[in-house]
């Protein structure tokens, strides 16, 4: 199993949800948060000098999947995610060793 973890711009998130409902992917988590990446490291970190960072917007669409259906979920969140400019986002992609449902206690792919 993998998990896809994909932070994106929050007006991409639509998009991206339809997309993947369009693949039958169903089951995701959504978060809103903010951060800051290397489109606001202007500066560099040695010189003295006070930095004041702005955080950006930003939504984390995070999806455990069976390792088949990764390399289509993570094509999917990246053509659909991608407009060309700094800032689009990163998809990270993690292995899963165990996923355990609570209601039925099904294992691995079964509990997905």
């Amino acid at each position: 199993m993998k998990e896809i973890k994909a932070y994106i711009q929050p007006f991409m998130l639509q998009k991206v949800t339809d997309a993947l409902h369009e693949i039958h992917i169903r089951g995701m988590s959504i978060s809103e948060l903010k951060g800051c990446g290397r489109e606001k490291d202007e500066s560099y970190p040695h010189h003295a000098q006070e930095v004041v960072v702005e955080y950006t917007p930003k939504v984390k669409i995070e999806i455990v999947c069976p390792e088949e259906a990764c390399e289509a979920i993570v094509k999917t969140i990246r053509d659909v995610a991608h407009t060309g400019r700094r800032g689009d986002g990163k998809i990270f992609i993690s292995t899963i060793d165990e996923a355990i449902s609570i209601r039925t206690g099904h294992r691995g792919d079964d509990a997905i």
